[in-house]
């Protein structure tokens, strides 16, 4: 099935790059998320049947104050896509606009196109302002909504999956799409005889522990261009006041350049990917991660197809008689085909009410360091941030168990932390941090996502990094000054939710060791809690 599948799409990209045959007044609307040769819409029409149409608009600032280097990526990558195109022989308009409604509607009108094409988008909250615009007839000719192909399960196929299932857990679905898609499939049962090698992917870091260097990019004309557009929005007499650092950007932006990260990560970093992706290193943002989250979000890669160059490269390394990393190529695998398709699915599963949902009544607002990013005095919190600062960029074990961790602990408002992290991270979309963060990081939905809170004191962050060798608090203690917040945080969390975390199963362990501590020892923990919560209170008043 996978070989079909991967024919079919191919079969899209080269017809898409065809020569046209056809005249037809076409306007195809290509978003910044939407960037591939193959997309849907534009594999529905030839090249000279239709008028393609990218929008920077600068509106999104209105809702977002989004990372410097994120817009950078997002317009450098659409400018990149946009000659791309041409260069295959389509007509492209690229249109800076204070707002996509009017530039779209003037494109139409000034070009008489007769029909609108657009791919569904990935966010919902973008597809509901179309059908306001084509509501509100603005448009001036027909929408056609064009099924999306940007993932491997449709929405109508992952709904008819979740339909059939009385639990609708992660490795279930992940192994029926290894079958479904022919992944890491022999003769019908899972490579190396098991689904998941997650247990063996989780050492934390040895000493001197040093991943390879990742693959950077010198920013290019366009780019620089971009990079200019972003910093004189800093400057007049209303700045943007975007966060984090807008140089060095040295992300990919282009298809290009995008697959060479996906061979550079094959060839350099899938071995230790595996074992070391949930370890944290001082001055080691990368260690092995893939840092393709970003381009496979824009569109520049499909998932299928870098599936099918991992199983291919796996391949070649049994073809010369080397070891196959297993446990590394499954555990990519499991992050694309399984949780990525997942939460896609489960995103437009749930529906809009999802993204109010707030299980514990958490509303406590963002403290001043995620705002300043840096400054809270816990080191890994300060490391972590500083990252994000640096390059938008944080990987999943530092996302879920420090940002995510703390703030679910500390009470923070769900819906205020699942913007920052949609605002603040190179390949944040709106589907990815609901279901990510206020699912996932946050358990803010209940378990409809995870079957437990991903709750975690100091002693976790103490062995699965390198952040506390010198920092001012003490992972083991849960009290006093030197007390660490995420320690404290934790009992207190437990404390606090108590009732309804009995009704949890998972949680019995912890449950068990909250129970030993008498009503003295729970009452210090929640002062000490206090104390942390007044003190950042207290810096959120400051110049």
């Amino acid at each position: 099935m996978a070989s079909r599948q991967l024919s079919r799409w191919r079969w899209h990209e080269a017809r898409a790059l065809s020569p046209a045959t056809t005249t037809a007044a076409i306007g195809l609307w290509v978003l910044g998320d939407q960037l591939h040769p193959c997309q849907a819409a534009l594999a529905s029409v030839e090249p000279s049947g239709a008028r393609v149409l990218l929008i920077e608009s600068r509106s999104v600032l209105q809702f977002r104050r989004y990372h410097r280097q994120k817009l950078v990526l997002v317009w450098s990558a659409m400018r990149h896509f946009a000659h791309d195109l041409r260069q295959a022989g389509w007509t492209v308009d690229l249109i800076e606009a204070e707002a996509f409604g009017a530039a779209l509607s003037g494109w139409i009108q000034r070009h008489g196109l007769k029909e609108l094409r657009l791919m569904e988008p990935a966010d919902r909250p973008f597809r509901q302002a179309v059908e306001r615009l084509e509501q509100s007839g603005s448009l001036g000719v027909p929408l056609r909504w064009i099924p999306s192909n940007a993932f491997l399960w449709s929405r109508e196929d992952f709904a008819a999956w979740a339909r059939s299932r009385r639990s609708m857990r992660l490795e279930t679905f992940y192994r029926e799409g290894r079958r479904r898609f022919g992944v890491l499939i022999e003769d019908g049962q899972p490579l190396g005889g098991r689904w998941n090698f997650d247990h063996d992917n989780r050492r934390p870091p040895g000493r001197g522990l040093q991943g390879p260097q990742p693959l950077r990019f010198e920013p290019d004309l366009i780019t620089q261009a971009v990079i200019e557009k972003v910093r004189a929005l800093e400057q007049g007499p209303e700045p943007a006041g975007l966060p984090g650092s807008l140089e060095p950007f040295s992300w990919g932006v282009s298809r290009a350049q995008a697959l060479e990260v996906l061979e550079h990560f094959i060839h350099t970093r899938l071995d230790g990917f595996g074992p070391h992706q949930d370890a944290m290193v001082s001055g080691q943002p990368t260690l092995w991660h893939a840092l393709i989250s970003p381009y496979l979000n824009l569109g520049l890669l499909h998932p299928l197809e870098v599936i099918q160059r991992l199983q291919q490269a796996g391949a070649e390394r049994q073809q010369r008689g080397e070891p196959l990393p297993l446990a590394s190529l499954e555990g990519v695998i499991r992050q694309i085909l399984g949780w990525r398709e997942y939460t896609h699915g489960l995103y437009h599963w749930f529906g809009p009410e999802y993204t109010s949902l707030n299980a514990y009544g958490h509303h406590r607002p963002l403290p001043r360091f995620f705002k300043t990013l840096g400054g809270s005095g816990m080191a890994c919190v300060d490391e972590v941030l500083a990252e994000v600062a640096a390059s938008g960029y944080a990987h999943h074990i530092q996302r879920l168990m420090v940002l995510a961790n703390y703030g679910l602990l500390a009470g923070l408002d769900p819906q205020a932390l699942t913007a920052w992290f949609h605002a603040l991270f190179i390949d944040g979309h709106d589907w990815v941090m609901q279901t990510n963060v206020l699912g996932m990081g946050l358990h803010a939905d209940g378990g409809r996502l995870a079957s437990k809170p991903y709750a975690a004191s100091g002693r976790y962050i103490q062995r699965m990094s390198t952040y506390c060798k010198g920092c001012r608090y003490d992972p083991a203690l849960r009290t006093g000054p030197r007390a660490c917040p995420f320690t404290t945080l934790y009992w207190n969390f437990l404390d606090r939710h108590e009732a309804v975390l009995r009704g949890n199963p998972r949680m019995a362990l912890m449950l068990a060791h909250l129970d030993k501590l008498d009503a003295g020892e729970r009452q210090a923990i929640a002062a000490a809690a206090l104390v942390h919560h007044e003190a950042t209170e207290a810096e959120e008043q400051l110049p």
